[in-house]
């Protein structure tokens, strides 16, 4: 782990010593809420709730300092979203533009599949593993919080998310595959300290909203948002993947997705949205705001992406990665 400024380099610090034998305070006030710094950070803590990080004491993980410290670096990153997204509360509306295909496209998947080198896909590659080496966990913290038919509906797509039973089919398994088959590693986090916030943060604010109960809407939005959308990505990458000859094992990992997700977006519209705001309607915010988060940071990832590609630079942190290409 390389640290990115003073607040990670602390939390770093702190974390390579026995639990409790240190009490974080960390310059958090001062950090961009969107920067490399409070987005490391927050990252590192969030990851004790998850595997766990290397050589650190797992006692960490509900120390109440620690705890206190990362509530503090929430606190900056989720009052920045709220800041730079619209908020409201007409989710039909919010969930009807996600599925407006617009016409010619101009996104990430779009320049992927018409322009993309393979050094490129490989890079995006890098950046994905931060969350598709622990797909779907995030979205596991909402289960106990929902009830009903919502509950029931989240976990019939979480089942297939986990491969419906079969270890290899497992979404995280198969993106593992990708990786190996792109002669990429596939060691969970092997890429922390070569992506930039940007990819970090699309990672983060899923444990935020997980972590939280009372983001339990905000969650559910942002499932609904990346099921929605992945669909049509994931035809578009599978299509670059085609052009670009590419392994099966990579192509595979997104027509899985293709299939999936469009019946994932049935079910999260209708049994899980809707019966979330039969029973909970003061929600209908939370979701909004769920699917306008997830939107933002995924445009910020996107433009970080075509920004460095189309200036022929790497997107990645270090410059070494470029042997990428």
């Amino acid at each position: 782990m390389i640290a990115r400024g003073p607040l990670s380099e602390e939390v770093i610090g702190v974390l390579r010593r026995p639990a409790g034998s240190v009490r974080p305070s960390g310059p958090v006030d001062d950090a961009d809420p969107f920067g490399d710094d409070l987005q490391l950070a927050l990252h590192l803590c969030y990851e004790l709730h998850y595997q766990g990080l290397p050589e650190v004491d797992a006692l960490w993980e509900w120390d109440p300092d620690l705890l206190r410290l990362r509530g503090r670096i929430e606190r900056v990153f989720e009052n920045a979203l709220h800041t730079a997204v619209a908020g409201g509360d007409d989710v039909t509306a919010e969930i009807d533009e996600l599925l407006v295909e617009h016409v010619p496209g101009s996104g990430l998947s779009h320049f992927l599949r018409d322009d993309g080198e393979w050094w490129q896909m490989r890079e995006f590659f890098v950046h994905r593993s931060i969350y598709h080496l622990k797909e779907a966990d995030p979205h596991a913290w909402v289960i106990p919080r929902l009830r009903g038919r919502a509950k029931a509906a989240l976990v019939a797509v979480e089942f297939d998310e986990f491969g419906g039973g079969r270890a290899e089919r497992v979404h995280a398994q198969l993106y593992a595959d990708l990786l190996d088959a792109a002669g990429l590693s596939s060691e969970y986090l092997h890429y922390l300290d070569d992506v930039p916030a940007c990819s970090l943060a699309t990672v983060n604010v899923m444990s935020l909203f997980g972590l939280h109960r009372r983001l339990r809407g905000a969650l559910v939005g942002h499932f609904a948002a990346a099921e929605i959308s992945t669909g049509p990505s994931a035809q578009r990458m599978e299509q670059a993947l085609t052009r670009l000859d590419a392994p099966d094992a990579c192509r595979l990992f997104y027509t899985e997705h293709i299939e999936a997700d469009a019946v994932h977006e049935q079910v999260l519209r209708r049994d899980v949205i809707g019966d979330l705001l039969a029973r909970e309607p003061e929600l209908a915010g939370d979701i909004v705001f769920g699917v306008q988060a997830t939107d933002l940071l995924e445009q910020h990832l996107a433009d970080h992406l075509l920004s460095a590609w189309r200036a022929d630079r790497s997107s990645l942190r270090q410059e070494s990665r470029t042997l990428l290409r």
